[in-house]
């Protein structure tokens, strides 16, 4: 399996952090974000990666070069200008061959990998969108499912909510199937959950949600790339740290 890391972004909300550098290359303790993302990936045995850059793309393919420090294959994907989160990945259609994985490169997180594949591939789903229950979904897609896991509403970033309800929402983590992209247009911005989503489901491709187990953060701004590191050193998210940094494992356990 392939997975494809989007990197492209400028992380407008992290300024100054990203006026010289990408998002996915800021440092999480001691490395770059981007790593752990790539060393989850290697975990779960995916070890084809294409990363779409754009921004400052330089930083990222001088650090992540071929991969195999990590022992994985890394190919990249450049855009000339932003095309948003689909529409940076449709050039890939003919390259992903299979079903393939879509992950940010500014997240952090500990899913288990291959048994959100196992039950995409057991549902024979076109899409598989990994879910994390919040009780404020304000900044994300609002996702709601049947018993079956198939998604009915797909609300992009709604501007109310309700307090001590709890929210499903997209973690920008997809499986999906090579088919998938032939509904994202060519050479214009387009994203994955403003508008391809929505568009499936209105015209009834089914779509599913797997409510995944684990920590998940999105990175997104100054008060989230620092709570992320704090909740790292609480030995919250599993990772590996620094030797300095070790959480005992009776904490991580519990």
């Amino acid at each position: 399996m392939r997975a494809v890391i989007m990197a492209g972004g400028q992380g407008t909300r992290l300024q100054p952090l990203t006026r010289r550098m990408p998002k996915p290359m800021l440092q999480l303790l001691d490395r770059p974000m981007m790593e752990y993302v790539v060393e989850l990936l290697a975990a779960h045995e995916i070890r084809d990666i294409t990363i779409t850059v754009c921004y400052l793309a330089a930083h990222i393919r001088s650090h992540f070069g071929d991969g195999s420090k990590w022992g994985v294959r890394i190919d990249y994907q450049e855009e000339v200008r932003p095309l948003g989160t689909a529409g940076g990945i449709k050039p890939l259609r003919a390259h992903v061959g299979g079903t393939f994985l879509v992950m940010s490169g500014d997240g952090l997180t500990d899913f288990d990998l291959t048994k959100a594949i196992s039950v995409h591939q057991k549902r024979r789903a076109p899409v598989t969108i990994l879910l994390k229950q919040v009780a404020c979904p304000l900044g994300y897609g609002v996702v709601t499912t049947d018993e079956e896991g198939q998604i009915t509403q797909f609300i992009e970033k709604p501007k109310t909510f309700i307090q001590g309800k709890a929210y499903w929402i997209n973690t920008g983590i997809y499986i999906l199937e090579p088919e998938i992209l032939d509904y994202v247009p060519d050479d214009r911005p387009f994203d994955f959950g403003k508008d391809l989503f929505p568009m499936l489901l209105k015209t009834g491709v089914p779509l599913y949600g797997y409510a995944a187990d684990g920590y998940w953060s999105d990175v997104g701004t100054l008060q989230q790339y620092y709570q992320s590191q704090i909740d790292m050193l609480q030995g919250k998210v599993r990772i590996n740290l620094p030797a300095e940094v070790q959480v005992p494992v009776e904490l991580v356990q519990s």
